[in-house]
């Protein structure tokens, strides 16, 4: 059988496919970095890196080394012996599955899809997407999929920030359409990953990345809804959620928030959910929790409108810092950040918004909003300017005790400020 891990194919450049690239080429495997963004493309070969957890060291040695290039060029794909598939799978407006990446992915490679290749798709997607969408895609090159070329599916794992498990550490899960392609999959993978988990088909794979995520906003939506009980009945749920953690089973500890970021969690339960209208199934756990995590922003806003009136102040008219916009602590990711949501709902209201945050000297514009905002530095005589300062995203750069000491007032969806004296005077938690 071929060697499918000596050069490798990377389509999409972000937060899954940076690390893959990096990962494979630093094991040996020539690797090729494809991108539409040919800024992401001139970045990386000057050797530099656009993810700030991602060191540009790694980025500059194997650049020197020449085991990998980036290119916008898609006929470089006929080069390599395996392609893998790392792009975005978004929403629609209406929640439901947005596949066009995946779509026009699969239709470039098509077009230079060569004999006994092997393509891997690593985007979140709902079960049957690799066979039913990808396949038909991909075999309009004239190949027949198991026969002339593999195809798997292996769902990434990144968690971008998290210090305590580097890319190749997380077990991989990977899954072929045959025997065959399960084989090739499997022998890549190996080349990077310290464990390899093989199962059955593309359709377990892309099920076990949905139940992970599922799991966790599931958890959440639990604590956010308890965290408005408590609230109304006087009880600090972050006190009961320390006091629970203690029990050393049958306990996992999830915490609350303004609400869910990040590329996986607040999206791929939807996946799941069209999905099942197939089978004629409503998914109502699925449902239910992500109609109380995408609520949650409202409830921010409500609190701070109902801490402004208690200074006899509205909404409409006030300053308002929010802290924090990526969408969780020390990191440089703004996908789906609950923070973009909460400035939004408050601009609407007539709210004079700004933001600070050490990741995000300004503001770009997204898919769903434009704020044409730069960071605000976090100086007492600044905090002081404004009628309410709502912490939106706890990073540990914070200097939480001079931020509570200056503020008017706090809204502190991450207890953040759990630890700072006299906080009581000043901060809701919300």
């Amino acid at each position: 059988m071929t060697d499918h891990a000596s050069s490798i194919g990377i389509i999409g450049l972000g937060y899954v496919g940076l690390p893959l690239l990096i990962g494979f080429a630093s094991r040996g495997s020539e690797v090729r970095g494809f991108d539409i963004d040919q800024q992401k493309v001139e970045t990386l070969m000057r050797g530099k890196s656009y993810i700030k957890h991602i060191p540009e060291e790694s980025i500059q040695s194997l650049v020197r080394s020449g085991r990998f290039q980036a290119t916008g060029d898609f006929a470089e794909l006929r080069k390599v012996r395996t392609i893998i598939i790392c792009v975005p799978t978004p929403l629609t407006e209406k929640m439901e599955p947005d596949l066009t990446y995946i779509i026009q992915t699969g239709e470039s490679i098509a077009l230079y899809l060569q004999r006994g290749q092997l393509v891997v798709l690593e985007s979140t997607t709902y079960p049957g997407t690799t066979e039913e969408l990808l396949i038909p895609i991909l075999e309009k090159s004239g190949l027949k999929a198991g026969t002339d070329f593999y195809v798997g599916f292996s769902p990434e794992r990144e968690d971008p920030g998290n210090k305590q498990f580097k890319t190749h550490q997380v077990p991989k899960v990977v899954s072929g359409i045959d025997e065959a392609s399960r084989a090739c999959v499997k022998a890549v993978y190996e080349k990077m990953f310290e464990k390899v988990v093989v199962v059955s088909s593309p359709r377990v794979a892309e099920m076990t990345k949905l139940l992970e995520n599922i799991y966790r906003c599931v958890n959440i939506a639990l604590v956010n809804e308890l965290k408005l009980l408590c609230q109304r009945m006087g009880i600090d749920l972050w006190e009961v959620i320390t006091a629970a953690s203690t029990k050393p089973f049958g306990y996992t500890p999830f915490y609350p928030g303004p609400g869910l970021g990040g590329h996986c969690i607040p999206i791929d339960p939807f996946y799941l959910s069209w999905k099942a209208k197939e089978y004629d199934f409503p998914t109502r756990f699925i449902e239910l929790a992500g109609e109380i995590n995408t609520s949650m922003p409202f409830h921010v806003v409500d609190s701070v409108a109902e801490v402004l009136n208690h200074d006899r102040k509205s909404v409409n008219g006030s300053r308002i810092l929010v802290l924090g916009v990526a969408y969780k602590k020390d990191i440089d990711d703004l996908r789906e950040s609950p923070s973009l949501k909460i400035m939004q709902l408050l601009q609407d209201r007539g709210a004079a918004i700004d933001y600070s945050d050490p990741y995000f000297p300004s503001l770009h514009k997204m898919r769903k909003y434009d704020f044409k905002l730069k960071s605000v530095d976090l100086t007492p005589r600044n905090i002081a300017g404004y009628d309410c300062v709502v912490i939106a995203t706890d990073h540990s750069s914070f200097d939480y005790p001079m931020i509570v000491a200056n503020a008017l007032r706090v809204v502190d969806t991450r207890n953040a400020t759990a630890k700072v004296p006299g906080r009581n005077s000043k901060v809701i938690l919300a």
